[in-house]
């Protein structure tokens, strides 16, 4: 697959980014939103239902602002949206299942780990129920026969960002990785490193607050040389900002996703910048691209990826999107 060049993807501002609506993440747990029925949405088609399923882990907001984009495509377009979550792939896959047990329209799902969701996936595209791929899994939805992927490069998102710690004169990078074994993660990591060499990845464990504060504070206590803390999730920016002051370090932060908590803290001039990939977008497209493919036959992309990033957020454009943040 041919990647984009690179200064055209961040031309654009992450104009549509931030659908904030309060909503938790469900951890596995089964919920249901929507139009409801009698054609309560903004068309008169038959009610139809979607399954979003994601990798999300409890507690990331990253994943509020994936669904409300969803919930606002389910609104507009009659949907009934079942959504479920579990970070581990296995039961993430079981969940795909599930889905399809239920014979639901059509299901969006995440592939941060591909090799666990292969298979459902597959048996889902062969049971003739239509499959979209969003966030994670760019290099992989095609083999599994979903029909469009909406989301960022990966690689491209980490080479960005390490050509701007280039242009910064940085010294030595941490790329921090919440989940091990996300194939977007470490694609992160990597496009850092093919762009600014001196990058050194660790691992934290994303679920466990403490853990990713002591073990960035560790870090920073015994490598003085790091003079950037690059994180891969906002919740885990606004960590480091804790760690560096525990650590007496210097250490600059900068992220990739972002949050109203993240978006503040760039205003405040505390995270330097952050690299937006619109979540938001991603899940209003991934329902919004369903119903299309049911109702009109018609689908996203032609077998390429529907980019939503990367665009970076600094503070020459972050109050325009804090006005929208709620």
């Amino acid at each position: 697959m041919s990647r984009p060049h690179l200064t055209s993807i961040l031309a654009g501002t992450a104009a549509l980014t931030l659908g904030l609506a309060a909503c938790s993440s469900s951890g596995g747990k089964e919920e249901t939103s929507g139009s409801g029925s009698g054609g309560a949405g903004g068309v008169d088609t038959p009610e139809m239902t979607v399954s979003l399923v994601t990798h999300a882990a409890p507690g990331d907001t990253f994943w509020d602002q994936v669904r409300a984009g969803a919930e606002a495509a389910a609104k507009k377009n009659n949907v009934k949206l079942e959504y479920t979550a579990d970070p581990d792939g296995a039961k993430q896959a079981q969940l795909v299942q599930q889905a399809v047990d239920k014979g639901v329209d059509g299901i969006a799902v995440t592939l941060s780990k591909p090799a666990a969701m292969k298979a459902n996936v597959e048996g889902a595209v062969n049971a003739d129920i239509p499959v979209v791929a969003l966030n994670a899994g760019m290099d992989e939805w095609q083999d599994m026969g979903a029909l469009s992927f909406f989301g960022q490069d990966d690689r491209l998102a980490g080479e960005a960002a390490g050509e701007r710690f280039t242009e910064e004169g940085a010294g030595k990078v941490l790329c921090v990785i919440q989940e091990q074994g996300h194939v977007g993660l470490e694609a992160r990591c990597e496009g850092a490193a093919e762009k600014f060499d001196n990058t050194e990845k660790i691992y934290v464990k994303g679920t466990d607050t403490a853990n990713v504060q002591s073990t960035i504070t560790a870090k920073l206590q015994q490598d003085k040389d790091i003079t950037h803390v690059f994180t891969l999730g906002a919740p885990f920016a606004m960590v480091a900002l804790d760690s560096v002051g525990e650590a007496g370090s210097e250490a600059k932060v900068a992220t990739v996703d972002i949050n109203k908590d993240a978006l503040q803290a760039i205003k405040d001039g505390k995270i330097e910048w952050a690299v937006d990939q619109q979540p938001w977008l991603q899940g209003y497209l991934a329902v919004d691209s369903l119903w299309l493919r049911v109702n009109q036959g018609a689908t996203m992309g032609g077998q390429e990826p529907v980019f939503t990033g990367p665009a970076f957020v600094d503070d020459s454009n972050v109050d325009v999107l804090l006005e929208n943040a709620s």
